[in-house]
């Protein structure tokens, strides 16, 4: 009953902020579009974002595939994984066929690819091989939380939109450069507002992008809890792919890395998730990461060890 209530209330939040933040990046956008041509630069703009992500959206779910270098992962190859993703989709409501593909690299991640009525999962070997059943339901659940609510779209749409302001900003600042003579000389006077706007526009525009990004993966976490009904196989899966992160992380570096800012994180805080799930029940009732060192500690899943296996 928790669960429904804050689920409910966080996809009406979600929903507002998802649309108070694509505003925030049409304005952002708008801003170097009228300073090159005015209400023209405007207009021609935001239809040019609308035409890229409709094309982004048409794009067959193969080029994505093919550039992560993935392949099918058929029933017969996982059965019981198939059995468990065809459970997750009739949860959700979708009526396609379940697809899954596997990318044969160590590293540890899952994404979603598509939407509602197209939509195609990809996990990497490593998290197959890293994961136990449980862990690896959670995982699922939460990509198929992301294809139900439309969330790939949603993100297209948003970096669509950065990347056009970032490539008028730089289009501004050219037009600067190529006038500066006739600012030195008095000519013109100078631009404050169009060097307010090169300054400020794409950060804030990647900012927002960030923000969206994080919002819609907590989300992902409550529907993935309300389709699993298990929020300590999802909270025990975080601490893996943490865990794996912080490592890799301190070999690059030779040391243990410094801590990122949340508002530069494309995911919210790992231990701010799991502290979230804690609070549906069956997560684990006490912080996964020590008080002293900031390390993780994976949350023991009740329901075995085993990892999953590709059949041939």
């Amino acid at each position: 009953m928790v669960l429904e209530h804050e689920l409910g209330r966080h996809r009406l939040f979600n929903g507002l902020q998802t649309m108070l933040i694509l505003g925030g990046l049409t304005l952002t956008l708008s801003l170097p579009g009228y300073l090159l041509a005015g209400m023209g630069g405007v207009l021609m703009s935001l239809s040019t974002v609308v035409v890229a992500a409709l094309l982004a959206s048409c794009m067959p779910a193969r080029m994505i595939l093919a550039r992560a270098g993935a392949d099918p992962l058929r029933p017969p190859q996982a059965p019981e994984l198939h059995a468990l993703l065809e459970r997750l989709y009739a949860g959700a409501g979708l009526t396609i066929a379940p697809r899954l593909y596997v990318a044969p690299t160590p590293a540890l991640n899952a994404f979603a690819v598509g939407g509602a009525h197209d939509g195609v999962i990809v996990v990497t070997d490593g998290l197959l091989r890293s994961l136990t059943p449980r862990e690896l339901g959670g995982v699922l659940a939460h990509e198929v939380s992301h294809l139900r609510r439309g969330d790939t779209r949603v993100m297209s749409i948003a970096a669509t939109m950065t990347r056009m302001t970032l490539w008028l900003t730089t289009v501004v600042q050219l037009g600067i450069l190529l006038s500066l003579p006739m600012l030195l000389s008095g000519e013109r006077p100078l631009p404050w507002l169009a060097l307010l706007a090169i300054a400020i526009a794409p950060t804030l525009s990647v900012l927002l992008s960030l923000a969206l990004s994080r919002n819609r993966e907590y989300t992902a976490d409550l529907e993935a809890v309300a389709l699993t009904g298990d929020p300590a196989g999802l909270a025990s899966a975080l601490v893996v792919l943490e865990r794996r992160r912080g490592r890799w992380l301190s070999g690059l570096l030779g040391r243990r890395p410094p801590e990122e800012a949340t508002w530069l994180r494309t995911h919210p805080a790992t231990e701010a998730r799991i502290r979230r799930l804690a609070e549906f029940g069956d997560g684990p009732h006490t912080s996964p990461f020590d008080e002293h060192d900031g390390a993780p500690r994976r949350p023991t899943p009740r329901h075995g060890t085993r990892r999953w296996h590709r059949g041939r």
